[in-house]
């Protein structure tokens, strides 16, 4: 049974890693008819092709002889390894970077049945065809060159990868803050009993026509930011024209049939309400919203359950507003 040094591991991991990440951006930019450069982190890597590699080699080594078992221990040490990086990452950024939900034969989404018989035939493929010249190449590299190798890629991964969670936490957070206005003011329109669906139409159309005369990606989601900061701060303002004037103009008979029968006072805490929402119209930074954008831009295909519409919000802003309701790989 062949044995390999830690930095040789290394190298696997990130051959098949810089593999992988080739083969998602050749695939999804394809699908999306532009290029993606394809995962979680910005460099040419998608960490879970390596850790599967690795996962499946030490799953294999011992059976190198049987393509049957080379199969069948691939296919469910590669699905373990999905199926926990899956739920470990959407209950961490509350995102799903990849979604089978639409597959038939899924488990919560994370894993599906024809993706799992793919990492099988992954498994014999790498194995038997790939593996074999890639581990002539790392075994004949001196084993002082394989550990400098490893120590330099191991940072530039480690550098990447603190980059990337934290852009990832900024869309967490961004998708926390767009969820919790769009709810802040339905609820206050639902004490008022009142809507604003003029003012929201009117956002919806000019962002998606907004596109068409802003050029450069970034000028396009700032000014987008800018365009729904304008539209939140008009649809609250209307709703505190509409506060002040119960408060100061109508009898309190007509006030308790607005409110459903409820002190008029609470008024007073619906205007406090909207002056709060107003206060953190722009507490949101630029930076935090293209940090955002950027994680989208690399994950086309993500999703989030608990986000759903925050997420759509975000695409439609950084023109990633193609839908994306299949099910996909990393």
């Amino acid at each position: 049974m062949q044995s390999y040094y830690l930095s040789q591991w290394i190298l696997f991991f990130f051959l098949y890693s810089f593999v992988g990440w080739i083969w998602e951006s050749c695939y999804v930019s394809v699908k999306e008819r532009r290029w993606v450069n394809r995962g979680f982190m910005h460099g040419p890597v998608l960490p879970l092709y390596g850790s599967g590699a690795v996962a499946v080699l030490i799953a294999t080594i011992p059976v190198r002889k049987n393509i049957i078992l080379i199969f069948l221990l691939g296919m469910l040490a590669a699905t373990v390894l999905e199926y926990f990086t899956g739920a470990a990452m959407e209950r961490l950024f509350h995102v799903r970077y990849w979604d089978y939900s639409n597959v038939k034969y899924n488990l919560n989404g994370y894993i599906c049945l024809p993706a799992s018989l793919c990492w099988g035939l992954f498994s014999v493929l790498m194995t038997k065809v790939v593996h074999i010249p890639v581990e002539r190449i790392v075994l004949d590299i001196p084993l002082r060159l394989t550990e400098y190798a490893a120590v330099i890629l191991t940072a530039a991964a480690a550098v990447d990868f603190t980059q990337s969670f934290n852009e990832a936490m900024d869309m967490k957070h961004v998708l926390i803050q767009l969820e919790d206005s769009k709810r802040q003011i339905r609820k206050i329109q639902d004490r008022l009993k009142i809507t604003v669906t003029e003012a929201a139409q009117d956002y919806r159309k000019r962002s998606e026509d907004f596109h068409h005369a802003v050029s450069g990606r970034k000028a396009i989601l700032l000014e987008g930011i800018r365009q729904r900061r304008e539209m939140q701060r008009k649809i609250l303002e209307e709703l505190s024209f509409r506060a002040d004037f119960l408060l100061r103009e109508e009898l309190p008979s007509k006030v308790d049939k607005l409110l459903g029968g409820e002190r008029r006072e609470e008024l007073a805490e619906i205007k406090s309400s909207i002056l709060r929402e107003l206060q953190k119209t722009g507490a949101g930074t630029d930076k935090s919203f293209l940090h955002a954008a950027s994680q989208l831009r690399r994950n086309p295909t993500a999703v989030s359950r608990k986000f759903k519409e925050a997420v759509e919000e975000l695409k439609l802003l950084s023109g990633e507003n193609k839908n994306t309701d299949e099910g996909d790989n990393k």
